[in-house]
């Protein structure tokens, strides 16, 4: 029995050990320069959405119970809340590079396209030519906000010695009552020590409304709203209809697409009609009189164009049209545009793949009669 069990475990042993061995590792291909040539990506166009979200909080005051008796104010929660609201949604085209468009381009000593410019992620940008690289908007930054205010620095001795919740309430109201009345006589240039001057006025009249505010608050309640941006970056392969974007929780704010407790946000995505050839690139084109034969060249996009229109529910509330690599045709630049007769500068879209300029075009030598 011992010999069988030995048997056994020497034959796991073995199996595994030759698994193991007969792994190959595999790590992902990435393109670049090298000597003899390049490898690059053509982009794939994704959308860049920018939401903005205003969270809202309200902390009841300590004397919000008596906000009506005291100051007649209506509506004052008594209980703390947090609200989320989106207040502005944007979207711009960027460019991805799409894994399933690589192409490889080979120096020839007969030619001059060597310096080839690639982006960051191995997207063509340029060829005998300084790259256009795209910028992305600034982050969103908040406006900045106030120091808090604390309104017991304000509370006169009496107030704070105050037995009771309701007596502290009403000498506080009185003493915004009095605070009221000083800013009004120092208005109407009625007051027992009225300013030498309007600069001071302006700093007494400021600190009697800081300190109005701050009191106010102890019935009020303090709300503050912080907005936060949001980038989404959605990749379309195709047509769409009613694709949940986002999800808004009242409560929570952003949250997953998948998440029900937020309310629907959602992206249609039109393919429009694909745009014509630029007449520099039918030029070029028929110029080049291009061999079906031959792959040697630079490859690009001829973009289509899309319409991405994003919906609260069923309320439209943004829309904008970009061209769009995916609903294109791949098309190529034949080798024989980058002979030495010509320094050909070539610029491509970094959103699209499009030609973007072509310099100088090529000119055929004049037949002999």
């Amino acid at each position: 029995m011992k010999t069988l069990f030995r048997g056994i475990t020497i034959a796991v042993c073995l199996l595994t050990a030759s698994v193991a061995f007969g792994q190959t590792s595999i790590s992902p291909y990435k393109p670049g320069l090298t000597g003899e040539g390049a490898v690059y990506f053509l982009p794939k166009t994704a959308l860049r959405i920018s939401v903005l979200v205003e969270k809202t909080t309200y902390t009841p005051g300590d004397l919000a119970s008596y906000a009506q008796r005291y100051l007649r104010l209506t509506n004052v929660g008594l209980e703390p809340t947090v609200s989320h609201r989106v207040i502005s949604v944007s979207q711009m085209a960027i460019g991805v590079a799409d894994p399933t468009k690589c192409y490889t381009v080979k120096y020839n000593p007969a030619t001059v396209a060597a310096n080839v410019v690639l982006s960051d992620d191995g997207c063509l940008l340029a060829v005998n030519a300084e790259a256009n690289r795209p910028t992305l908007p600034a982050p969103f930054q908040p406006a900045a906000k106030e120091e808090p205010v604390n309104p017991r620095l304000f509370m006169s001795e009496e107030i704070l010695a105050a037995g009771s919740t309701a007596k502290m309430a009403e000498l506080t109201a009185q003493e915004i009552y009095d605070i009221r009345e000083n800013r009004s006589l120092l208005v109407k240039g009625q007051a027992d020590f009225m300013p030498k001057d309007g600069e001071q006025l302006r700093l007494m009249l400021n600190q009697l409304e800081k300190q109005d505010r701050a009191l106010t608050s102890m019935f009020q309640g303090v709300t503050t709203r912080d907005t936060t941006e949001h980038i989404i970056t959605y990749i379309p392969d195709g047509p769409v209809n009613h694709h949940v974007l986002f999800r808004l929780s009242n409560q929570l704010g952003m949250v997953d697409a998948d998440d029900l407790s937020g309310a629907p946000f959602y992206i249609n995505i039109d393919d429009l009609t694909s745009l014509p050839p630029t007449d520099e690139l039918a030029l070029a084109k028929a110029k080049l009189k291009k061999s079906k034969t031959t792959e040697q060249g630079i490859y690009y996009i001829i973009p289509g164009r899309m319409r991405a229109t994003i919906f609260q529910g069923v309320q439209p509330i943004q829309s904008t049209e970009h061209p769009c690599a995916q609903f294109g045709n791949v098309e190529l630049l034949g080798g024989n545009l980058f002979n030495r007769r010509f320094t050909t500068h070539l610029w491509l879209s970094p959103v699209s793949g499009a030609l973007e300029k072509l310099l100088p075009l090529p000119v055929e030598p004049e037949k002999k009669k």
